[in-house]
């Protein structure tokens, strides 16, 4: 059996050789963009010499191409913030509002499962509630990949829909929301004293999609921290440990998340600004009826194309709340 050191070790190394590895992405795309700009250069010369109209056309699509990886390369150097590179823990809670909420929930979950995927970021349910009739209750992701912390902080808040709902046979209009809370993944790279007298530990029987075991052990386990009432849930393994073990990562998380919010209220009352902390105050609005329009109102960001953010393109928001940040 290995023992915690050597555990905390091999832990250790793993975190330093998935930081050389992004870092080494980072410079082998400064190259590629490098060499793809002297190209376009070279390109630019030959048709100054000798005009042809393919070849400018060519040269359209090309430049249309590099400015999309720039504007991606770019939007990696803002993500320099503690922990930015961190897998993401993302979880989505449907407000009041029963069916219609919980329908809201599955949408945003399958969105941000396109997101990732288009990233080439691995995602894994930790924990899963499904909804009375359609939809979720709750549901807990962990999202694997560089910089995945970083791009899914922007996503933290309320998001509301409007729209005609699929489940009123009077077919009138429904507003629903769904909070979606995004911390960084830790492991043992950050210190957080959790007591064991402060904690409150249950299982019970996964539930939802997952596998043979589902609903014939009670493998779940949900932690609560009775000092600040955080609670988690981990249904993801086969065995009760590594549940409890993946849960108190989870926790580790929440009880950061909990003291950067309390610092930023702290600065935020220093500067004298009023944050209404609500369902009023959502960060982005998805209106399906009486028009198409997705807006966040942190930024102003706005498109029509309703159907390409629900199935994951996001990089346009989330682009511009990194660089609101910085302004």
């Amino acid at each position: 059996m290995l023992e915690p050191e050597f555990w905390n070790d091999q832990q250790g190394a793993q975190t330093i050789i998935n930081e050389a590895n992004g870092i080494k992405a980072i410079v082998n795309e400064y190259k590629d963009l490098l060499a793809t700009q002297e190209n376009l250069e070279m390109t630019v010369e030959l048709l100054k010499e000798d005009p042809d109209d393919d070849l400018q056309e060519e040269l359209g699509t090309e430049l249309e191409q590099f400015q999309a990886k720039m504007a991606d390369f770019d939007l990696q150097m803002l993500l320099s913030e503690a922990y930015d590179k961190n897998n993401a823990i993302l979880e989505l809670h449907p407000g009041a509002g029963g069916t219609e909420s919980q329908d809201w929930g599955s949408m945003l979950l399958r969105m941000y499962t396109r997101w990732a995927e288009k990233r080439g970021f691995k995602v894994e349910t930790l924990d899963y509630l499904p909804g009375d009739e359609a939809g979720i209750k709750s549901v807990t992701l962990k999202i694997s990949g560089h910089n995945a912390y970083g791009y899914l902080k922007a996503e933290k808040g309320v998001h509301r829909l409007v729209r005609i709902s699929p489940f009123d046979s009077a077919g009138r209009r429904h507003t629903s929301f769904v909070s979606c809370d995004v911390m960084p993944e830790f492991n043992d790279e950050i210190e957080i004293e959790i007591r064991t007298e402060d904690l409150k530990i249950d299982t019970y029987r996964a539930t939802g999609a997952g596998g043979q075991h589902i609903n014939t052990t009670d493998s779940a386990v949900r932690i609560t921290h009775i000092p600040t009432g955080a609670v988690v849930q981990c249904q993801a393994e086969r065995s009760q440990i590594k549940n409890r073990e993946k849960a108190m990562h989870m926790l580790k998380a929440k009880l950061y998340q909990l003291e950067i919010e309390k610092q930023e209220a702290q600065m935020a009352e220093i500067r004298g600004e009023q944050k209404e902390i609500g369902w009023g105050s959502q960060i982005r609005s998805y209106v399906f009826h009486p028009y198409s329009m997705v807006k966040d109102h942190r930024t102003n960001e706005e498109t029509g194309n309703v159907g390409a953010v629900m199935d994951g393109d996001l990089d346009a928001f989330i682009n511009a709340y990194l660089r609101s940040r910085i302004a």
